[in-house]
């Protein structure tokens, strides 16, 4: 998680990441940008549907007015075809406060992101499977909304995952609820303090650990979901909050951090389940990136199996949707094109989940591969 204030995290992290040689749909004209997610690679359609869930039992923790925790969750999920309009990336209102947070985006139209071309389609019939699908929880950085993983999303579910991604709410720029009304960032307006860290550790596991429950009571949802495979993969502060939950969650059987930095920096018990960190070349032993968390945090991870892994060329946004979007929206390149940064967390993520889910060797994680040379195992 970055130590800095919303507005110049988001900055930061649209202006410095990874920048791909435009494909001809994306070129921007006249200021007027198209942008667009990669397509899954799985044999799977994808539909998405979005939930309101409201926990009645604690009031917000980032604004205590409120009496009830609400949250915004999507789920991916196969589906028998693909029937229907594609699922809406941002809302115009989300998109407006995501663009105009960007000063070199003054000139972009502030619906360019509600336009992003996606390849889930809402409310697509599921398809059933006898048993019900693993679950994978996704988390997204802080300031950033859970549309920001959709690139992952849309291919766990295109290979077989039911997929919940968990809008944790104020700790992203802008969600939109049912009916329109928009909120904003709040936690950690001051600044992104380990104080604060451990604080949005503890609020996502609350958060993870409510969905969890709403979708094991549902009865359109639980009959989808094999409640003995769930993982969770978090980016940046979702990232580091997946791998404090891991080892206290009765639920969730393995998780992958993000590039997220880790506040506290020891977890409260040992990871013995298995885990997976890929981070940007800072985040390399003894480099230390910005506070040497992750060598810090590394001998607390106990399990028979688990893996620290560094992707060169990779910024902090390099593993999430920023990857692609950036340039298309014609902003500053970074050293990895952005289509390769996602299919590198692709690959790898989704290997993880095959091994660890569904029981299926992936010689991937063994060792380097000639396919991914910018991937390297410590």
């Amino acid at each position: 998680m970055r130590k800095t204030v919303a507005t110049l995290a988001l900055s930061a992290s649209l202006a410095t990441s990874a920048v791909a040689a435009l494909p001809a749909e994306a070129v921007p004209v006249a200021n007027k940008p198209v942008t667009a997610l990669p397509a899954p690679t799985g044999d799977h359609p994808v539909g998405r549907t979005d939930l309101h869930l409201v926990d009645s039992s604690r009031p917000d923790p980032w604004v205590p007015s409120r009496k009830a925790r609400e949250l915004m969750v999507s789920i991916w999920y196969p589906a028998r075809k693909a029937t229907g309009k594609p699922s809406r990336y941002l809302t115009p209102r989300e998109s407006e406060l995501v663009i105009r947070s960007v000063p070199q985006l003054k000139d972009v139209p502030a619906d360019t992101l509600a336009k992003t071309r996606t390849h889930a389609r809402a409310d697509a019939p599921a398809l059933p499977r006898k048993g019900g699908r693993p679950l994978v929880v996704l988390s997204p950085g802080m300031t950033m909304p859970r549309a920001t993983m959709t690139s992952l999303a849309e291919e766990f579910a295109s290979r077989g995952y039911l997929v919940a991604g968990i809008e944790h709410t104020y700790e992203s720029l802008a969600t939109t609820f049912p009916g329109g009304r928009t909120v904003t960032f709040e936690a950690g307006k001051a600044g992104q303090t380990p104080e604060t860290g451990a604080k949005v550790a503890r609020v996502r596991a609350a958060d993870t650990e409510f969905v969890l429950d709403r979708l094991a009571k549902s009865k359109r949802w639980n009959r989808l979901i094999d409640e003995r495979r769930i993982a969770m993969v978090g980016h940046s502060a979702g990232g580091q909050s997946a791998a404090h939950l891991l080892p206290s969650s009765k639920r969730i059987k393995a998780a992958v951090n993000l590039d997220g930095t880790y506040h506290p920096g020891t977890p409260a018990k040992p990871l013995d389940k298995p885990f997976m960190m890929i981070g940007n070349p800072r985040h390399a032993p003894g480099h230390g990136g910005s506070d040497g968390s992750w060598d810090t945090f590394w001998p607390h991870v106990t399990g028979d199996w688990k893996r620290w892994l560094t992707v060169t060329g990779a910024e902090h946004a390099s593993f999430t949707d920023y990857a692609v979007l950036q340039p298309q929206l014609g902003l500053p390149a970074a050293p990895m094109d952005g289509a390769r940064s996602i299919g590198i967390t692709r690959a790898y993520v989704t290997a993880f989940l095959d091994l660890h889910l569904k029981g299926e060797r992936r010689p991937l994680l063994d060792k380097p591969s000639k396919d991914y040379p910018e991937v390297r195992f410590w």
